[in-house]
């Protein structure tokens, strides 16, 4: 699914990390870890183009998406990626459903495919019957589990995932991490960023950015 090939980020004369190479396959979820300020969060914008690599190539089915375009970009971000953010990248004075509906793809919709339907979603993550909600009203662990919904409705083939537990009780935290099991069991391929060891320990592949070395989970 993505090859990470010898990538490096530096800023001026500071080299945050170089030589990363590693693969995350179709069905696979692996863990980013590292200290704070090791660049967890830098490189997982990179494989969503957020960012850019000073070297290096990040290939998705063998193009290097390092040097898209921005239309190219653009239909990446669509058809392929999702993205749970820290800050959750929700429209706050918009309802619960306008935030999850935004991840139904225009495509599917206009050729009546079946996907789960943002009722099914927010069901799953315990939001259900709150869809005329505004964000703004809601705790940040419901909003997370509003970021959740609408990955479960886009079904993207990457899920990219920043410190997704980092503001969540343990209960939240273990929802999240069930979820995002659920999506690698259906073949997507999932990259978390994280110092959760309770998520480490549920990923199939550990990469610990500092050291720039790939092990297996426990």
């Amino acid at each position: 699914m993505i090859d990470i090939e010898n990538l490096s980020k530096s800023f001026g004369s500071r080299i945050l990390w170089s030589d990363v190479s590693f693969t995350v396959g179709r069905g696979e979820m692996l863990a980013l870890v590292g200290p704070s300020g090791s660049g967890k969060s830098t490189l997982l914008n990179c494989l969503g183009l957020l960012d850019r690599p000073s070297a290096g190539a990040i290939r998705h089915e063998g193009k290097d998406i390092t040097r898209f375009g921005r239309r190219e970009i653009r239909a990446f971000r669509r058809d392929v990626l999702g993205y749970l953010f820290q800050n959750y990248a929700l429209i706050e004075n918009a309802t619960v459903a306008d935030n999850v509906k935004v991840a139904v793809k225009p495509r599917r919709s206009a050729q009546g495919e079946v996907g789960p339907t943002v009722a099914e979603a927010l069901e799953r993550v315990g939001l259900g019957g709150r869809e005329k909600e505004k964000i703004h009203h809601l705790s940040g662990g419901e909003q997370q589990r509003v970021a959740l919904a609408r990955l479960i409705v886009k079904q993207p083939a990457l899920v990219l995932a920043d410190e997704p537990t980092g503001a969540l009780d343990q209960d939240n935290a273990a929802m999240v991490v069930d979820i995002l099991g659920e999506m690698r069991k259906a073949g997507r391929a999932v990259v978390i960023a994280t110092h959760d060891d309770r998520v480490r320990d549920r990923c199939d592949t550990v990469f610990a950015v500092k050291e720039s070395s790939l092990v297996s989970s426990s």
